[in-house]
């Protein structure tokens, strides 16, 4: 887990507002200026009658003081209004702040993980998923929060602020005066605590971030745990960043904890004041108990439209970190995306209506017959060359097995075949044209692919199979199936097809995920295919017998295969021995086994290793 505490460098907000942050976090909430029209006249209707309130707290202490009954009875008919107008506005501002608060919510994310899926495999390397999920989560509920909830509070409380002091200096001007002393008071505490209350809520999301990325990590790795019995270290680890949320939440709980009873007091000292003041004037006769019981309640009200509102503008900042993390994410340039050239084609393309079949959506020709990497060089850090100037043909319908020791390009030249990365120098020409002018959804579109490690997604075995061709009905799903001998297991299941796959199909086992995934890779009918250690996952039999089943649907087809054992790719067309970002040989397996080179040392290597397992196997029986 330490190890990704280096990724997981939490952006420190520490300049001055921006309005062009605020301006993108503004837009978000255009489509629902209605709302929030409706939600400040209903916070403005709110202030006028919880000042309101007072004033009939005032008429009918001062109607039983005097025996009134007739004052009495309309000061209780006041409240039969006031009351159910008071609900009325509070249910009204919750449903629309709610509404603001989810629909902002709803479209920040919804923007976010759209444009999650069109960055680079770069991005992502180095990107923890919890530190996206923190992005995608409290910090787009924190954006959402202020537009909405902070919206009200600050209408409702200036509101409140100028009714009640409006009320109060039309009935006694020194009294009104005693009781708004108190507020530079508030204020000052105000500004002392928020900005310590601010820090220490930075403090908290920074720690619930690596705490959010420690969990994916180790529910992620549980395996690779409990294999290693490594319980006790992570608990420790996770520990240290445990402590550190509880430090920084109990140091924000501490601060809030005496923030709001110091209010409390200045707030109640101010009434003691108005109490003095008043009950003088109420002794003489100047004042009556009404009006004192009424300034005294405004004196506390005025606490708590004060307290929101420094809270709110106390967080603007909180809140713009949180948003230049969001709108960052949201408007990180793809690495690899569409050159104006490609663009101007596709648009082009849809200008021009409907074409031939033939062509693809940027207007040149659909079928991929020959591929060229010229003077190819890549390096993922800069500095450290992963391929130097790789040479490269692949022509119409051959199979090429890239075969070497582990970090020697292999899997690095089917990523930039793939253009999951796009080469730092040199070109790919498909059919002759930079692979970089034409469109990238085009090419990924005719990519089948199946990794060593293979991914399911949660769901039934058939919507697995289905997952990159939506349209294949049952008997094309079956098909493919039983083309890379997955039908016979998959029948077996509880409820065949439609069993329920897991999480990250941890239902099946590995060799049985990596079965579904090669009929997903088959029914998806792609020009190129593309197998990176793609059969280490399945015994030996099943290996021969999805070889013999993919001869057919490779047939016609560019492949590319990556294999550590060396007997799955006798057949191939063209063999590459790749070292340090180099062609050391080339050639079929013939030719290398007669070379007696590189390729004749891992290849007898290996088969005696093989040889030697059986006769151990055949012993043990």
């Amino acid at each position: 887990m330490t190890a990704q505490d280096t990724t997981l460098q939490e952006e420190e907000y520490q300049g001055r507002l921006s309005l062009p942050v605020w301006k993108k976090l503004f837009a978000y909430a255009r489509p629902y200026r209605g709302h929030l029209a409706g939600l400040c006249a209903t916070a403005a209707v709110l202030a006028v009658l919880e000042a309101v309130m007072p004033m009939l707290s005032r008429g009918v202490i001062d109607a039983a003081d005097q025996a009134r009954h007739d004052l009495l009875r309309l000061y209780v008919l006041g409240y039969a209004v006031v009351v159910p107008l008071f609900c009325t506005c509070i249910f009204a501002f919750i449903r629309m702040a709610a509404r603001i608060s989810t629909g902002i919510s709803h479209d920040i994310r919804k923007d976010g993980f759209d444009h999650l899926q069109t960055l680079s495999f770069s991005f992502y390397d180095r990107r923890a998923a919890g530190w996206l999920v923190a992005r995608l989560t409290g910090d787009c509920d924190r954006m959402s929060r202020t537009l909405a909830w902070g919206t009200l509070d600050v209408v409702w409380g200036t509101g409140m602020i100028i009714a009640l002091t409006a009320v109060m200096l039309s009935w006694n001007v020194t009294l009104a005066l005693v009781v708004l002393s108190t507020l530079p008071v508030i204020a000052w505490v105000s500004m002392v605590f928020q900005p310590r209350i601010l820090r220490a809520s930075r403090a908290i999301r920074k720690q619930n971030s690596t705490i959010t990325a420690a969990y994916s990590e180790c529910i992620s790795g549980v395996r690779t745990t409990k294999t290693l019995v490594r319980e006790d270290e992570n608990l420790r680890e996770f520990a240290g960043k445990t402590a550190g949320m509880f430090d920084a939440s109990m140091h924000n709980a501490v601060l809030s904890a005496a923030y709001f009873p110091i209010l409390m007091t200045i707030g109640s000292t101010g009434a003691g004041l108005v109490l003095w003041a008043g009950g003088v004037r109420v002794i003489g006769g100047a004042l009556s108990i009404g009006t004192l019981v009424q300034f005294m309640n405004s004196a506390i009200m005025l606490i708590f439209p004060i307290l929101e509102m420094s809270r709110v503008f106390a967080d603007l900042p909180n809140t713009q970190a949180a948003a230049e993390r969001v709108f960052g994410l949201i408007d990180t340039d793809p690495a690899v995306k569409d050159t104006p050239q490609a663009l101007a084609a596709i648009a082009a393309h849809r200008t021009g209506g409907e074409t031939a079949g033939d062509l693809a959506g940027d207007g040149m020709d659909r079928q991929i017959r020959r591929i060229e990497f010229r003077d190819v060089s890549f390096a993922y850090l800069e500095g450290k060359t992963v391929l130097d100037r790789f040479n490269l043909t692949v022509e119409p319908g051959q199979t090429v097995a890239l075969v070497g020791p582990t970090g020697g390009g292999k899997s690095t030249i089917v990523n930039l075949l793939c253009r999951f990365y796009e080469p730092t120098d040199g070109q790919i020409l498909i059919d002759g044209i930079e692979y970089r002018d034409r469109s990238l959804h085009w090419l990924q579109s005719n990519l089948g692919i199946v990794l060593q490690q293979p991914h399911l997604f949660s769901g039934t075995v058939r919507e697995n199979i289905r997952y990159g061709k939506l349209d294949a009905d049952d008997a094309q799903i079956e098909r493919a199936a039983r083309l890379v001998h997955a039908h016979d297991f998959i029948a077996n299941l509880a409820d065949g097809y439609d069993t329920d796959v897991g999480e990250g199909g941890n239902n099946l086992s590995t060799g049985q995920k990596q079965l579904v995934s090669f009929a997903r890779a088959v029914l998806a009918d792609p020009q190129i295919f593309v197998m990176d250690e793609a059969t280490s996952s399945v015994d030996t039999e099943t290996e021969k017998a999805i070889q013999n089943g993919l001869q057919a649907v490779l047939q016609g087809r560019i492949s590319f295969i990556i294999a550590h054992r060396l007997s799955t790719i006798r057949q191939a067309d063209v063999i590459c021995v790749i070292d340090d970002g180099r062609i050391l040989e080339q050639g079929d397996h013939r030719q290398l086994i007669a070379r007696r080179g590189r390729y004749y040392e891992l290849y007898t290597s290996q088969f005696t290793e093989e040889q030697t397992a059986r006769l151990l196997s055949a012993g043990d029986d």
